[in-house]
């Protein structure tokens, strides 16, 4: 009998298949997160300048394109592999591989050059966490690519399991390096090195038959018209994210930015929940575009990412102060209590949006993208000129939550607003 190791994983029965997998995402996503999130008691045992040094460095990370480029990766997989195209997927892969490399150490020796001037316009301790985080940065551009590759094949079995090894090897080797060797900002950001590289190698091994089979030459044109807006749309929505950190940082002090970091680490917590809903959603509209099915995943999905941010928003709103006193130090209850409802609230539109980007996009309706980018940009430009105008935190934050409302409005306008017309891109 013919080995089944190599045989993509799709599965078509949309809604056993759809809940069973999402849930599975759920419970790992939850796992994974509460170990990355267990990370964050290592804040009791080095100083507030360190953890400050910590949420900023990490918040680089995270700022990568790593969503814009797993989506890129699960769309063009899923189409390739709904039309019989794989060799034409292997090059694909070879040849983004190659170039997050090059890019990584153009972006490596920069750093290298301004060295003394990012550690001190950022207030590091010193330059260690720093290379920590660029070392996170290489395997964070390489997971994603994978991860997306696992996703569009719809292996969401090992997507999973590799989230879990991930928070798993980011707590462990973080608890070893802070606690054992006392290296602070710098041992968290190396867990996190650790952690995010364990995920990658196992995404990397387990597509090993996609990106190791003869690649084919594939079309330049057609590649980068789906390209194109799939990245600048997934990357409006990272950027409105995971930005604010970055930004907060240049105009607080140590003390005050440790409270908020907490405070952002705790609410992000949210997407935990309902993020594998639109993970699980994306390479099926995909496939069911590519094949001129028709899919009604997206109306159920909505749904349970609305009661499921919403209700996780009142939880933590009501059960966030006994989670900052379990995790965090005494001196840090007071001001992260009181940053909590208005950052939880500012991700509940952030979540729904993020669904409506999914099924637009998936179905190549890109017509939202220039809009998406349009107020990425209005964000960026108006929280400087806020934090100028107004040292407070709180109204960061609801800065955020009103850009947040207005991406909810313009994808809710695309969604519902506008007839359905046959996609944008082919």
């Amino acid at each position: 009998m013919a080995s089944t190791e190599n045989i993509p994983t799709v599965d078509h029965k949309p809604h056993a298949a759809f809940f069973r997998q999402s849930g599975w995402l759920m419970i790992a996503n939850i796992g994974a997160g509460g170990l990355t999130w267990g990370v964050h008691f290592l804040a009791k045992s080095i100083p507030k300048s360190e953890y400050a040094a910590f949420g900023t460095l990490l918040m680089v990370v995270a700022c990568l394109p790593a969503m814009p480029l797993q989506m890129v990766f699960a769309q063009q997989t899923a189409q390739t592999l709904a039309t019989g195209r794989e060799r034409q997927l292997a090059g694909m892969i070879r040849l983004a591989w190659l170039w997050t490399f090059i890019v990584w150490a153009l972006g490596a020796l920069g750093v290298f050059l301004f060295q003394d001037k990012i550690v001190a316009g950022w207030h590091l301790p010193n330059a260690l966490g720093l290379w920590a985080a660029v070392l996170a940065v290489l395997v964070s551009l390489w997971m994603p690519l994978f991860i997306g590759v696992l996703q569009g094949r719809q292996d969401f079995f090992w997507m999973g399991w590799a989230q879990i090894f991930s928070g798993a090897g980011r707590f462990l080797a973080a608890a070893i390096l802070v606690l054992a060797l006392t290296l602070g900002a710098a041992g968290m950001l190396a867990g996190a090195f650790l952690g995010i590289g364990l995920a990658a190698g196992i995404a990397i091994w387990r597509t090993r038959d996609l990106w190791g089979a003869k690649p084919e030459k594939f079309d330049w044109q057609g590649f980068l018209r789906q390209v194109l807006p799939l990245t600048l749309g997934f990357g409006a929505c990272q950027f409105m994210f995971t930005s604010d950190t970055m930004f907060a940082k240049a105009y607080f002090t140590d003390d005050e930015m440790a409270p908020y970091v907490a405070a952002g680490t705790l609410s992000r917590a949210l997407l935990w929940l309902v993020l594998p809903l639109a993970a699980v959603m994306f390479p099926k509209i995909v496939h069911a575009s590519a094949k001129a099915e028709k899919s009604n995943l997206f109306n159920l999905v909505v749904l349970g990412t609305a009661v499921l941010a919403i209700c996780g928003g009142l939880g933590l709103w009501l059960v966030g102060p006994v989670m900052v006193k379990i995790v965090y130090t005494a001196n840090y209850v007071a001001a992260t209590t009181a940053l909590l409802p208005w950052y939880a609230a500012a991700m509940v539109p952030l979540a729904l949006a993020n669904v409506m980007v999914n099924d637009l996009l998936a179905r190549g309706r890109f017509g939202v993208v220039p809009w998406m980018v349009v107020l990425a940009a209005g964000y960026g430009f108006t929280l400087p000129v806020v934090l100028e105008h107004y040292h407070s935190r709180e109204v960061v934050l609801q800065t955020l939550g009103g850009f947040n409302l207005l991406l909810f409005g313009v994808c809710a306008w695309f969604v519902w607003g506008l007839k359905k017309t046959k996609p944008e891109a082919a």
